[in-house]
């Protein structure tokens, strides 16, 4: 006898508390049912339920194994549920949270491409640079940039991101280009949000302090400042990118290049992750092939 055999009709008579009840529900005669109990208990070397003309009443033992294959059961449907929801169109509503700047100019394209494949999809994007309680405040989806901080949280990669120095042409030009990192207490260093810029020498990791005229919490001013020569930047591949391809600024110092970082997709250990947000995260994991480390 299979493991399996029996479960299904001793879960349905434990929930009926009748062996015609739980034979109208699978469908199956009253016979087919008795049998495959009676098996079963002779399988187990226990008794399941007590039987009178009147009645049937699950045992102790019984109840004890029913609580152990209705998950086993409940966790079948969920199965089945969510394979029958890869062939069905996604609907409903998805929160995710991403950081501006990056969502603004990658991801936000990204899911504007899914909706439109996926119309009846609600999405609710919120940016923001603030660490989000996902669970808390009932988010589906987060996308996080570099090292993760948070392991009560799944995470899946779906790509990478690489720290460039830069410098126009006409800056450089003019005030030389610095080979070693203790030359760039000669430059005009444009600031964002932190002093020290992150390289590594050999396998050590360097924290150079630099200073300039001018800063700005946002990437995109910082790189408008270094095309029209005012100084030197640090920022991620995706602000430089373009300009980069075009010669408009120039890589510095890459021998001393932090490794990439990783872009995940993260979301809640304890939630189910449904077919839509896997949709989601497949999707983005694709456009943002490319740039996979």
């Amino acid at each position: 006898m299979s493991n399996w055999e029996g479960i299904s009709e001793f879960a349905a008579v434990a929930e009926t508390k009748s062996f015609t009840d739980a034979a109208a529900r699978l469908g199956v005669s009253t016979a087919h049912v008795s049998r495959q109990i009676t098996a079963l208990e002779t399988r187990l070397a226990v008794k399941l339920f007590y039987r009178t003309t009147r009645k049937v009443t699950i045992t102790e033992t019984g109840q004890i194994y029913y609580n152990h294959c209705r998950q086993v059961l409940d966790g079948l449907d969920e199965a089945e549920r969510a394979i029958t929801n890869l062939h069905q169109t996604p609907r409903g509503r998805l929160n995710l949270t991403a950081p501006v700047t990056y969502g603004e100019s990658i991801i936000a394209p990204l899911i504007n491409d899914f909706v439109t494949l996926y119309p009846e999809l609600e999405v609710n994007v919120v940016l923001t640079n603030q660490m989000l309680d996902l669970v808390a405040e009932n988010y589906d989806l987060a996308i996080r940039l570099g090292e993760l901080k948070d392991s009560t949280m799944m995470a899946r990669q779906l790509a990478c991101r690489t720290q460039y120095v830069c410098a126009s042409p006409d800056y450089l030009a003019a005030n030389g280009e610095p080979q070693i990192l203790s030359e760039l207490e000669q430059h005009n260093c444009l600031q964002g949000t932190i002093d020290n810029w992150r390289f590594t020498e050999g396998n050590t990791p360097r924290y150079i302090r630099v200073t300039g005229n001018i800063r700005y919490n946002s990437g995109w001013a910082l790189v408008d400042a270094a095309l029209k020569g005012i100084g030197i930047v640090q920022l991620p591949d995706y602000y430089l990118r373009t300009h980069m391809d075009t010669g408009h600024l120039l890589p510095l110092l890459d021998v001393f290049r932090v490794p990439d970082e990783g872009i995940w997709a993260i979301y809640p250990h304890n939630r189910q992750l449904s077919p839509k947000v896997r949709l989601l995260i497949d999707h983005l994991h694709s456009g943002l092939s490319k740039s996979v480390c």
